[in-house]
């Protein structure tokens, strides 16, 4: 028999080629944002150098990216949930492709904080749009893993990118990192418009006139069988940003939204100024972008580790002792010598607990919001989340141009991270629980 509810038949059995070829590329997708916004800290000394910035006006050029990216989270990403995930994804790599090649043409800072803004809009609407694509081509037993792959493409994109960026700031100047992100964004822009198809459980969610004849042709695409009429329609929910505040989630999505944004802070002070701090210990730009890729290296490893457990443990105690531990390892970080095997081994086990507790995130977001507000409430969770991430570089720089120890600054910073960790310990724990173990047809 012709199953009538092909989004339910995805998540029983086990997952094909086609679901596992959307999954990777959205994994590159978010490789490719992981580059994009470490883009500027990697160019960051060089942009410091040539129009003499102080730590305050470099802090300010790092947080511009964010404002766009919060705008993105807040207006594009909820557009994924009306006209589909598709469309916004091609819509926002348009968006970060234009963004990258002209900050690469920047004369002043005033140009540079305008591209990087049309950038961060780009990512901003990318980000809860391929949360809620993987989550949908994911079966039961392997979405908070497939989640997992998905966030581990950020510190993946660091880690390619950071090395990239090492060679190209040897040879060239800092346009050329910007150049090298707007190449690959238009080649993935191709790749996205020829395999990535519409999420189907959108498509039976939305019920456009033509959705039947497009999960169809989705579904000879994987090899399966046609249905020969959509499932029958439930009570149509209200699609919206208010209603993630409904009675139901209001509590949960307040908790969600406030650890985010208190993580974001900690993440872009982290993020943004690796490299320059070890450039102000004496090393070139250069050392700077590898310190930082070895943050990224212990982000692949934690972040993977975190997905696979969640399987079988629940996320509270996973996410929240996660961020806990990013918050100790930001202050010995605080407190290292400018000895460079140190300062790599301590900014690995850093990068290992920071993206560990950005895996907690997006799998929370999954687990927390419903199909019809999953990019809504995801982008909501991302926008506020990103005026932390906006705060954190800005807050860094003035405490540092203020002239408080390195120590000091890292342990402010810190703050963030631990009372994220409070957050997410108050949610609720029936959300978080590990999914069942089915038993696959074979």
């Amino acid at each position: 028999m012709t199953p009538s509810d092909p989004s339910a038949q995805l998540r029983r059995e086990p997952m094909s080629s086609f679901q596992i070829v959307a999954v990777a590329i959205c994994v590159a997708l978010n490789a490719l944002d992981g580059f994009d916004i470490l883009a500027i800290t990697f160019a960051g000394p060089g942009i410091t150098r040539e129009w003499g910035l102080g730590p305050g006006g470099l802090g300010i050029v790092i947080s511009t990216g964010l404002v766009g990216m919060s705008v993105g989270s807040l207006l594009l990403a909820p557009l994924a949930d009306s006209m589909g995930r598709r469309p916004i994804i091609l819509l926002c790599l348009i968006l970060m492709t234009v963004g990258m090649l002209l900050s690469a043409t920047a004369a002043d800072v005033i140009a540079l904080s305008i591209w990087r803004i049309v950038t961060g809009l780009g990512i901003g609407g990318m980000l809860a749009s391929i949360n809620a694509m993987v989550a949908e081509y994911s079966n039961d037993t392997r979405r908070d893993f497939c989640v997992s792959l998905m966030t581990i493409g950020y510190p993946l994109g660091g880690v390619l990118g950071g090395m990239a960026a090492a060679w190209l700031l040897r040879e060239f100047d800092w346009r050329s990192v910007f150049l090298l992100g707007g190449v690959v964004s238009t080649l993935i822009l191709v790749v996205v418009w020829w395999r990535l198809p519409e999420s189907i459980e959108f498509l039976v969610f939305k019920r456009s006139p033509d959705a039947l004849e497009r999960v169809n042709t989705i579904l000879r695409r994987m090899g399966r069988a046609n249905i020969t009429e959509m499932p029958a329609r439930t009570r149509q929910p209200r699609m919206n940003v208010w209603a993630s505040f409904d009675k139901e989630l209001v509590a949960q999505t307040a908790l969600i939204c406030a650890a985010y944004f208190l993580y974001m802070m900690t993440c872009y002070y982290v993020l943004g100024w690796i490299p320059s701090i070890v450039t102000a210990l004496g090393f070139t730009a250069s050392v700077g972008a590898e310190v930082s890729v070895w943050t990224n290296l212990g982000g692949i490893i934690g972040g993977a580790l975190l997905g696979y457990l969640a399987r079988h443990i629940n996320l509270k105690p996973l996410a929240s002792g996660a961020m806990l531990l990013t918050a100790l390892s930001l202050a010995v970080f605080g407190r290292t010598q400018p000895d460079l095997f140190a300062l790599k081994a301590v900014a690995f086990v850093l990068g290992w607990f920071l993206y560990s507790s950005a895996v907690g995130f997006y799998a929370t977001f999954v687990r927390v919001f419903p199909t019809h507000l999953r990019a809504t409430g995801t982008g909501l969770a991302i926008g506020l989340g990103r005026f932390g991430g906006m705060l954190g570089p800005v807050l860094g720089g003035w405490l540092m141009a203020a002239g408080t120890s390195r120590p000091s600054v890292a342990g402010i910073m810190a703050l963030g991270a631990a009372l994220s960790a409070m957050s997410i310990w108050l949610l609720r724990g029936s959300m978080l629980a590990a999914p069942p173990r089915l038993v696959l047809s074979r």
